[in-house]
């Protein structure tokens, strides 16, 4: 009997407890939404939330810096291919202007002509 008194009485008390120490940890939820707002716009802002601005910027700052030089390595490897495709081009042109214009000496007549 001894022990079921005991026990009651310190559940009892256990919830007395929890009550008055969970008004204390929990806020009303009108306080809750508005907690971050409190600060006014004049008022310093503190270390904490400097750091974690900082952070985030660094972040976009690194993210943009990805971004643009993901895109200049893909157009310098467009335009360094269209390069290679225009001189390919080039190349075939004249090699075949050299076999059609070739008068059988080596080297070709009309580069070792001798104007007068």
């Amino acid at each position: 009997m001894a022990c079921r008194q005991l026990l009651l009485i310190s559940c009892l008390l256990a919830v007395v407890l929890l009550s008055s120490v969970e008004q204390r940890i929990f806020m009303q939820e009108s306080d809750a939404s508005n907690f971050l707002k409190r600060r006014s716009q004049r008022s310093p802002k503190s270390r904490d939330e400097v750091n974690v601005e900082k952070r985030q910027k660094l972040r976009a700052d690194e993210l943009r810096r990805e971004y643009h030089k993901e895109q200049r390595n893909e157009f310098e490897n467009f335009v360094e291919e269209q390069n290679d495709e225009q001189e390919e081009r080039r190349r075939e042109a004249i090699e075949q202007w050299r076999q059609w214009h070739y008068d059988g000496l080596y080297p070709s007549y009309l580069y070792n002509r001798h104007h007068i």
